[in-house]
């Protein structure tokens, strides 16, 4: 056991010397980024940590601060993907590259702390922004790639499946907290609270959640007939369509309702639904 725990530790430690090394060549980039000045300190804590000895019981704290280095570093690199509006040959790798970093933490937390469940290790907000900036880079890039027409011509099933995981990230992002149901004996002072519990909205994050499923979904229907793709089994496919109005009808009764007025169009929403319905 204590052989295990010593191996854990280890591995941590060795992927947060690496973390070190890439977020000091970063900085070589553009020293004063808050984001990598962020990550840079929370490094010095950790190693600080090791070099004095620090006990592997603490992982979970130690894996949650790891999670915050990663996601700062990545938010600088996607920043610069973005800036640089996708450049076509090298973003596949780097979304790529991305997107098994942002999958990292939530490896390790299962195979580091297996006694605990990994939102209980990195906690529901956490978890939830991985799935979301998975999901978001994913819609931010095909939200580039639908305005290059030539290119979706040539890599129609590329496309696809670039939009079926966005949606599949998104959708978990979704679902990583349970619903508030209302009849479980909590009491709300406001039913406009109540509603968007009862309903999984619990932030602003969660409707721009629901809308980029939206518009991830009509692209998709758009192209998925003509797609020559046959290496995926029709059943392991997402229903866009089912999907998309599910989603966006739930968006525009809440934008239109309790929200009227706060700053939400729902103008694209009705346009997509009449579409897709």
């Amino acid at each position: 056991m204590a052989d295990d725990c010593r191996r854990q530790a280890f591995e941590l430690e060795r992927r947060i010397f690496e973390l070190d090394n890439k977020c000091a060549s970063l900085k070589t980039e553009k020293q004063d980024d808050d984001y990598l000045q962020n990550a840079s300190s929370i490094l010095d804590k950790l190693k600080s940590f090791y070099r004095q000895g620090g006990e592997s019981n603490s992982l979970p704290k130690l894996l949650q601060d790891y999670t915050q280095v990663i996601l700062d570093i990545t938010f600088y690199e996607e920043n610069k993907l973005v800036d640089q509006e996708f450049p076509e040959d090298c973003s596949p790798f780097k979304i790529q590259q991305l997107l098994q970093d942002l999958t990292e933490p939530e490896v390790l937390a299962g195979r580091l702390v297996p006694a605990q469940e990994v939102q209980s290790v990195l906690g529901l907000e956490v978890l939830e922004c991985l799935y979301w900036r998975r999901g978001a880079l994913l819609y931010m890039y095909c939200h580039t790639l639908h305005q290059r027409k030539q290119w979706i011509k040539k890599n129609k099933a590329t496309f696809l499946k670039c939009l079926q995981e966005g949606v599949r990230y998104l959708m978990r992002m979704l679902q990583v907290r349970n619903s508030v149901k209302l009849n479980d004996g909590v009491v709300f002072h406001d039913s406009a609270t109540a509603n968007f519990l009862a309903e999984g909205i619990f932030s602003d994050t969660h409707l721009l959640t629901m809308m980029y499923i939206g518009e991830m979904c009509f692209w998709a229907v758009k192209y998925e007939d003509c797609s020559v793709d046959s290496t995926e089994r029709k059943e392991d496919r997402l229903h866009f369509r089912d999907i998309g109005t599910q989603i966006l009808h739930k968006y525009v009764l809440v934008c239109d309702g309790p929200l009227q007025g706060q700053g939400w169009n729902t103008e694209n929403a009705k346009e997509i639904l009449s579409i897709l319905q």
